[in-house]
């Protein structure tokens, strides 16, 4: 392992002994941090999960709706009921909380179902079409929410990891590395400045 290119010195022993610490501490916290990004990087994984279940089960009950809707009221017909049908939906970013941190997130709110054709050329099967595919709309954008979060989870998930393993093979590593060098070539020192010292006091006596 490469160790850093620094005079053994104890004011640098001090500062690299500092920094050790520092990574070591950073390490752990960044341990937490993404422990508690994975759990809840898993529950939304698990809604994502629940979520595409319910939209599978709308999607079955909302196309043969569509189906029906098309075979008792005609093509020509539904494609006329449906042109001045119009409805604005408001899609905005908002800040949501997860694992202790704030995410960009998305909210949608769905206008309500109306009637927009007249009584006298509403079909059961028109209103029960225009229901399901409302419900359909809900679970999409409901999983496109939750999908965002999730992304943005993992995304932090990774990012967390790399700092981790940098830390871990890297900077903790080469700051151990170093201190280990340093004691050792002070402690060398050390031996051979008391050896020295004994060699002059004995050259003194002698004297």
């Amino acid at each position: 392992m490469s160790r850093e290119q620094i005079a053994p010195t104890k004011s640098n022993l001090i500062r690299v002994k500092e920094r050790l610490n520092t990574a070591l501490e950073g390490y752990d916290l960044l341990e937490q941090k993404r422990e508690i990004l994975v759990m809840e990087l898993m529950r939304q994984v698990e809604q994502v999960k629940i979520l595409e279940r319910d939209l599978d089960a709308r999607v079955a009950v909302a196309y043969p709706c569509l189906k029906r809707m098309l075979v008792v009221v005609g093509r020509e017909k539904a494609e006329k009921l449906s042109a001045n049908i119009r409805y604005n939906f408001d899609l905005r970013e908002k800040r949501v909380t997860a694992a202790g941190m704030s995410f960009p997130g998305l909210e949608i709110k769905l206008p309500r179902a109306e009637l927009k054709y007249s009584p006298a050329n509403s079909f059961a099967e028109c209103d029960e079409t225009v229901l399901e595919f409302f419900s359909l709309l809900k679970i999409l954008t409901d999983l496109a929410a939750v999908r965002t979060i999730a992304w943005r989870l993992a995304r932090e998930v990774r990012k967390t990891q790399r700092r981790v393993n940098a830390l871990e093979k890297m900077v903790i590593p080469v700051a151990r590395e170093t201190k280990t060098y340093i004691e050792s070539a002070l402690e060398e020192r050390d031996r051979d400045s008391f050896f020295t010292s004994k060699l002059l006091k004995r050259k003194a006596g002698k004297g």
